[in-house]
């Protein structure tokens, strides 16, 4: 949604709809933000779906004693009880020139009905929050760093989805901290690394990577790092997985495709087809099936199945090292 005017949410409703909570509280947020900016002394008014009678709404809509520009937010309008909806409807109807009224729906089937009825008034804007498929939270990263004025590189941002992990609250924080920290300057891997890269996700993957290229040392020396500073053996076998995962579609896809197709199908971000690419040169069908097992053995005995996970885990990294190329 671009930045609202006070015009567009003043005498009209606002129906914020998906499961994606942040992304509703922002478009929540620069609605009021921008009514407040029309009208300092605007104020604004709050309460959820489920406490709403008839009466309620019309106080809530009402002018008050100190302002007569308002903002009302409407959260859960899927708990609205039904025998307000054809109040609501009228009122969208013909809303009040001067209440902006947010609706705030958190998607699902609760309530489609008066999603529907809602939708076909002329005065409703909806605004939608889709759930962000894994291979968009980079974008997402990418598009925060451009809003405060930076850039990022493909690699940086996937890397800062993997330290940062799929919250959208805590994504928009750190891409906000860095781009602040570096005005100006591209973001790139080595500054995440730099800021982020003591995450263990981060460390996990970072290992995987130089075990799927076959340098052993540099495999061990990051795993022993990483266990010494409390990454938990899980993550490391979960990050071997998705890497040897990968590896196998992008080998087993049709050739000929372009770069964004190969990425589909290996199910990765486009950036990470080069390093699949370079990967790839030193395993045939056997390496990868020695080295998914190997996985699976390590998984099983970090859960429980043995009692010193270092040790499985290394013996994992010895085994898919000495499966790449010519080592095995």
């Amino acid at each position: 949604m671009a930045t609202p005017r006070a015009s567009d949410i003043l005498g009209h409703v606002t129906l914020v709809t998906g499961p994606e909570e942040f992304l509703n509280q922002r478009t929540i947020s620069a609605a009021v933000v921008a009514v407040h900016a029309f009208d300092p002394e605007s104020e604004v008014s709050e309460t959820t779906a489920d406490q709403v009678t008839m009466g309620v709404l019309g106080d809530l809509a009402a002018p008050s004693l100190f302002s007569s520009i308002r903002c009302v937010v409407l959260r859960g309008l899927e708990d609205l009880p039904e025998e307000t909806h054809a109040g609501l409807l009228d009122y969208a109807a013909a809303p009040s020139e001067d209440i902006g009224l947010i609706l705030v729906h958190s998607g699902g089937q609760k309530g489609s009905g008066l999603l529907t009825k809602l939708r076909k008034v002329a005065s409703v804007t909806e605004v939608k929050s889709a759930s962000l498929k894994p291979s968009e939270f980079s974008r997402f990263v990418s598009a925060e760093v451009r809003g405060h004025g930076g850039r990022i590189a493909e690699d940086a941002a996937d890397l800062l989805v993997q330290a940062i992990g799929q919250d959208l609250r805590a994504l928009a924080g750190a891409a906000s901290q860095l781009a602040s920290d570096f005005p100006g300057e591209p973001l790139t891997e080595s500054v995440v690394r730099k800021y982020f890269g003591g995450r263990a996700e981060v460390k996990s993957f970072a290992i995987a990577d130089a075990a799927l290229y076959g340098r052993t040392a540099v495999a061990l020396e990051e795993l022993r790092w990483a266990l010494d500073n409390g990454t938990a053996s899980v993550l490391v076998t979960s990050a071997f997985a998705t890497g040897l995962r990968g590896l196998a579609r992008f080998k087993s896809a049709p050739r000929g495709l372009r770069e964004a197709d190969l990425a589909r199908e290996a199910g990765v971000p486009p950036w990470k087809i080069r390093v699949l690419r370079e990967q790839a040169r030193g395993w045939d069908d056997l390496g990868l099936a020695t080295a998914i097992t190997a996985v699976a053995r390590a998984d099983a005995d970090v859960k429980g199945q043995a009692g010193d996970a270092a040790y499985s885990l290394e013996r994992m990294v010895l085994t898919i090292t000495g499966a790449h190329g010519g080592g095995r």
